[in-house]
C-alpha cells in the first residue's frame, strides 16, 4: 500500500475533484480506504466544515478506520503538532448509526419519544415470536413459518422497497398462501413496537426514508451537511440509494466509493443495480475514476482472478495490475473427498509454517460455516490451534442478552420483551408471574410477585432504581447489574465462569462509549464478531489459523489463502442456483475469497461429498463438479498438478486420481442429459 503521502495518478484524480457527484470505482487492494480518506482530508484542508461532513461506512470499526486516516493526513496537510489534535468528525458512522442519530432529534416528528430503544436481530425475532403467537398464528392447522423466516420475509421487504406479495412469489413460494396472515402479523408487529417505543434495525433506515421522503423534513435533514462520501456503495439497498440522492438533491455533494465485483450481501436486501446505476442517475452523469492498481496480490493471482470475474454477465469495467514482482501460479487441487481435502488443507498449512509463515497470516476460507467441519476435526487431531469466523454472534450469547435486557429495561421502561427477559431470570418467577408482570412493567412498585421471588425480586427492582436515577455513573453501573447477574449464571450456567468473561469484555467495549444509550444503540446495529474465546489467543498458543466464511473475510488479506469446496453445490451453492442474478453473486463469492490473497492461493476441488440423512442413496456419497465459474478455458491460469503424496492426494486408482477427466464423465452420468 502506497504511503499515507503518495498517491497514485488515479487516486490523486479521485483526491481532487472538484464540482458535480463522484463515483469511484476500486477495484480489490486498490487503496479504497486511503483514496477516501485522501479525499476526506483534502476537503477540510481546502475549507470543508468537519462537523458539516457525513462519512457513511458499514461498520464502525471502517468508520474508526477511517478517521483515524484522515486524521493523519489532516496532521500533514494543516501542520498540527503532533500533540494537537485533528479536527473531530462527529457524522462518520455507519447507515445504521448515522440513522440513530438523526433520529433522536427528529424523533417527535415520527411520534417516537427520543429515548426510544433500539432492538438487534434477536430481540427483533423474540418479539415477532411473542406476536406471532399472541395472534394464533403458532397453532395454525396449515404449516406457518417460524419467527426467523417471518423477520427474514420482514427485512427483506422493507430494505429492497418490494411488495409482499411479489416478494413472496419470487423468493418464498412455499410461504405465498400466508400472505394474508403475514401481513396481519407485521401490523400487530409494528403496533407492539410503537406501544414499546422500539425501532428494530431495518426501522432505523426505513424511518430515515420516510424523512428524506417529506420535502421539509429531508431539507432539514440535509442543511446539517454540505458533503456526503459513501463507503461500499456496492452494499447499499434501495432504502439507503434513495437517502443518498435525497441528500444530493437538496444540495449535498456526494462522493461513493466501491467495488461492484465484491457485492456479496444480497441476503441482507443489497441492491447491485444502485451502484451500476449510480452515475446516469444524474444530469450531468456522475465522473466516475477507476482505481486498477492492486497493492496486495501477485500478478499471478491478479491474472486468475481478473479472468474469473470477466466472466460476469454485467459489471463495470476494470483490469487490476500490479507492480509486484512474479510470484506463483495459484494451485488448483482435486482431492477424493473432503477426508482428504482436510488432509491436505492441514499439511499444506504446516508447510508453509515450516517455511516461515505464521498461522495468523494464512486462512482458510469456504461458502458456509458447516463446510469446514471435516477441517476442524483434523485441525484438532493435529493439535494446529485456529480461530473460526462467521458462527454464533456474540450478542446472541443468553448472558450477553440478559445483560443488555437490563439496561435496555433501565432505559426504556416501556421494553416489554425487555422485562420478559429479566423476570424469566429471577429465581421464583414462573411462567404465569412473569405474564401478569406485562401489566406493571412501567410501575414495577404495585407489581407483587409470588413469595418465592419476594426476594430475588426486590434487589431486582432496587437495581433498576438506581439504573433510572441521578446517581447512576457509566460505565459504572455496568458493573452493578454484571454483580447482579453473578449468581443468575452461577445458577443457571455449568460454564459461568467463561460467560463472566464475556460480560466483563463487554464491560472494556462499554467505556469506550459515552453512556448507556449510545452503548445500546451502537451494539444493536454493529454487534461485536466474537466471544471471549475469540478475543485472546485461541488456548493460549503461540499462533493460530484462521478459519473465516467469505462473507466475514471481505475486506481481509492472508499472506497464503486455501478456498475449500470449490465445485458446483458449494460455490456456487445449490440453493443459489434458481436464478441468474443469484448465480452472478456466486462467481463475486470465489472472486472475492481469491483476492484476500496476497502470495500463495490453492482452490480445493473434492470429487465427493458423503451424505449422512439419504440411506436410499447406498453407499451415501455424491460425486461434483468442479465449479462453473473455472471453465476449462481458465485452467491455464493455474498450476493443476495434483498434490504430492502424503499432501491430502488420493490411493493410486482412486476416485481423485485420473484428475478432473474422470470427475466430469461420473458427474455427467449422474445427472442425464442436460
Amino acid at each position: 500500500m502506497p504511503a499515507a503521502t503518495e498517491l497514485n495518478p488515479r487516486q490523486r484524480e479521485a483526491v481532487e475533484h472538484e464540482g458535480g457527484p463522484l463515483l469511484v470505482v476500486a477495484g480489490a487492494g486498490s487503496g479504497k480506504t486511503l483514496t477516501l480518506a485522501a479525499r476526506l482530508a483534502r476537503r477540510v484542508e481546502r475549507g470543508a466544515d468537519p462537523q458539516r461532513l457525513l462519512l457513511l461506512t458499514f461498520s464502525r470499526r471502517a468508520a474508526a478506520e477511517m478517521g483515524r486516516r484522515a486524521a493523519r493526513r489532516l496532521h500533514q496537510a494543516l501542520g498540527l503538532p503532533a500533540t494537537t489534535a485533528p479536527p473531530t468528525l462527529p457524522w462518520c458512522g455507519t447507515f445504521h448509526g448515522v440513522a440513530a442519530q438523526l433520529l433522536r432529534d427528529e424523533a417527535p416528528q415520527l411520534g417516537l419519544a427520543r429515548g426510544f430503544s433500539v432492538l438487534d436481530r434477536a430481540d427483533a425475532q423474540d418479539l415477532l415470536a411473542l406476536v406471532r403467537q399472541q395472534l394464533g398464528l403458532a397453532d395454525a392447522e396449515a404449516r406457518f413459518p417460524l419467527a426467523p423466516t417471518c423477520l427474514a420475509i420482514h427485512s427483506r421487504a422493507v430494505n429492497a422497497q418490494a411488495p409482499l406479495a411479489e416478494l413472496l412469489r419470487d423468493e418464498y413460494p412455499w410461504v405465498e398462501r400466508h400472505a394474508a396472515d403475514l401481513a396481519r402479523l407485521y401490523a400487530a408487529y409494528a403496533l407492539a413496537k410503537r406501544q414499546q417505543q422500539s425501532l428494530d434495525f431495518d426501522d432505523l433506515l426505513l424511518a430515515w426514508w420516510h424523512l428524506s421522503r417529506t420535502p421539509a423534513l429531508a431539507a432539514r435533514v440535509a442543511a446539517r451537511f454540505d458533503e456526503v462520501l459513501v463507503d461500499e456503495l456496492q452494499d447499499i439497498n434501495r432504502l439507503q440509494g434513495d437517502i443518498l440522492h435525497s441528500l444530493a438533491a437538496q444540495g449535498c455533494a456526494l462522493t461513493a466509493v466501491g467495488d461492484d465485483a465484491q457485492s456479496i450481501y444480497a441476503f441482507r436486501g443489497a441492491d447491485l443495480r444502485q451502484m451500476l446505476d449510480f452515475a446516469p442517475r444524474f444530469s450531468p452523469a456522475a465522473r466516475v475514476v477507476t482505481l486498477e492498481q492492486n497493492y496486495r496480490s501477485t500478478p499471478q493471482i491478479l491474472a486468475a482472478s481478473n479472468a474469473v470475474i470477466a466472466l460476469a454477465a454485467e459489471r463495470l469495467p476494470k483490469q487490476l495490475w500490479t507492480e509486484r514482482a512474479a510470484g506463483c501460479v495459484p494451485r488448483l487441487v482435486v482431492v477424493d473427498d473432503e477426508s482428504a481435502q482436510a488432509r491436505g488443507v492441514a499439511d499444506e498449512v504446516l508447510a508453509q509454517r515450516e517455511a516461515g509463515l505464521a498461522l495468523k497470516r494464512q486462512a482458510v476460507l469456504f461458502r458456509t460455516g458447516s463446510h469446514s467441519a471435516a477441517l476442524e476435526l483434523e485441525l484438532v487431531r493435529r493439535g494446529i490451534p485456529y480461530v473460526k469466523f462467521g458462527g454464533l454472534r456474540f450478542l446472541e450469547s443468553a448472558h450477553v442478552k440478559d445483560l443488555l435486557a437490563v439496561l435496555r429495561w433501565a432505559d426504556n421502561p416501556a421494553s416489554a420483551l425487555s422485562a420478559l427477559r429479566c423476570a424469566r431470570l429471577v429465581p421464583g418467577m414462573g411462567p404465569a408471574s412473569v405474564r401478569r408482570l406485562l401489566a406493571h412493567a412501567g410501575a414495577l412498585e404495585s407489581y407483587k410477585p409470588p413469595p418465592a421471588a419476594a426476594g430475588p425480586w426486590a434487589t431486582l427492582v432496587a437495581l433498576l432504581a438506581h439504573l433510572r436515577g441521578p446517581d447512576a455513573r457509566w460505565p459504572d453501573e455496568l458493573q452493578r447489574v454484571i454483580a447482579w447477574l453473578t449468581p443468575q449464571l452461577e445458577r443457571l450456567h455449568a460454564d459461568a465462569r467463561v460467560r463472566l468473561a464475556d460480560l466483563e469484555q463487554l464491560a472494556r467495549i462499554a467505556a469506550g462509549q459515552p453512556g448507556r444509550r449510545r452503548f445500546l444503540t451502537e451494539l444493536a446495529i454493529d454487534p461485536p464478531q466474537a466471544s471471549s474465546d475469540e478475543a485472546g489467543p485461541p488456548h493460549r498458543d503461540e499462533d493460530w489459523l484462521v478459519l473465516s466464511t467469505i462473507h466475514s473475510a471481505k475486506g481481509q488479506e492472508w499472506n497464503a489463502v486455501q478456498v475449500l469446496n470449490v465445485v458446483d453445490g458449494c460455490l456456487p451453492a445449490d440453493l443459489a442456483t434458481g436464478r441468474s442474478a443469484e448465480i452472478e453473486e456466486e462467481r463475486r463469492l470465489l472472486y472475492v475469497a481469491m483476492t484476500r490473497a496476497r502470495d500463495a492461493l490453492t482452490l480445493w476441488v473434492p470429487q465427493r461429498f458423503h451424505v449422512t440423512q439419504q440411506r436410499a442413496w447406498g453407499d451415501r456419497h455424491l460425486y461434483a463438479l468442479r465449479s462453473r465459474f473455472i471453465p476449462d478455458a481458465l485452467l491455464p491460469l493455474f498450476d493443476c498438478a495434483p498434490p504430492a503424496p502424503g499432501r491430502g492426494s488420493a490411493e493410486p486408482g482412486a476416485a481423485g486420481a485420473d484428475g478432473p477427466g474422470l470427475l466430469l464423465d461420473l458427474a455427467a452420468v449422474l445427472r442425464g442429459p442436460a
